[in-house]
Order: C-alpha cells, then sequence, then structure tokens
C-alpha cells in the first residue's frame, strides 16, 4: 500500500494545531526550515522515519496514527478522513461516492 503524503501531512498538522504551535515554532523545535514544514503539511515533500519520529515526539501521537490515522488497535483507518471529504461535497457528489464505495465493498 503506497503512502498518501498529504494524508499525513494533514494529520501532522491537524496534531501540530491540537498542540497550539504554530509552523515556526514546530519547524524550529524540529531544526527545519518552516518552507519545508509547509510542504510536508500539504504532501508535497516527503518525511523520513527519523523526522517522522521526532514530529511524533513533540505533538504527542503515534507514528501510527500519522501514517495510517489510526492507533494499532483501533478499526476506524481513515473515518475522520472520509468524513471531511464527504461534508465538502456536494449532495450529488456525496450520492455518486456512496454508491461506488458501496459497490467497492460489496465486491469481496
Amino acid at each position: 500500500m503506497a503512502l498518501d503524503y498529504t494524508v499525513i501531512g494533514q494529520r501532522i498538522k491537524q496534531a501540530r494545531l491540537a498542540k497550539n504551535y504554530t509552523q515556526d515554532e514546530l519547524s524550529e523545535k524540529l531544526d527545519v526550515s518552516v518552507a519545508f514544514l509547509s510542504r510536508v503539511e500539504r504532501g508535497n515533500s516527503h518525511i523520513n522515519l527519523k523526522r517522522l519520529h521526532q514530529v511524533c515526539n513533540l505533538l504527542d501521537v503515534s507514528e501510527g496514527y500519522i501514517l495510517n490515522g489510526a492507533s494499532s488497535d483501533s478499526t476506524n483507518y481513515l473515518t475522520k478522513e472520509f468524513n471531511d471529504l464527504i461534508q465538502s461535497c456536494s449532495a450529488d457528489k456525496q450520492r455518486l461516492i456512496y454508491k461506488v464505495a458501496k459497490v467497492i465493498a460489496e465486491a469481496e
């Protein structure tokens, strides 16, 4: 399974905001540029495992949450991301997404 760096970046940003850190504050703690952190949060730059570990320690989140949206014992993989996506769509798009998801879910 390929990593979705846009989703990873969104999770890092959400965790940063939950800790009330600005990009400037977090980038200083990580010893990286604000521009790099911004690119990571937008999914335009990849973050290596060493840096991810530092981010997780500073933001008090697990690597598992940042990488797959859930802790190792959770079954709610991508639930928040799906909810956010659905809420940002029109009613017509929501129906289409539902129909496609239903076909995929029932294909097993």
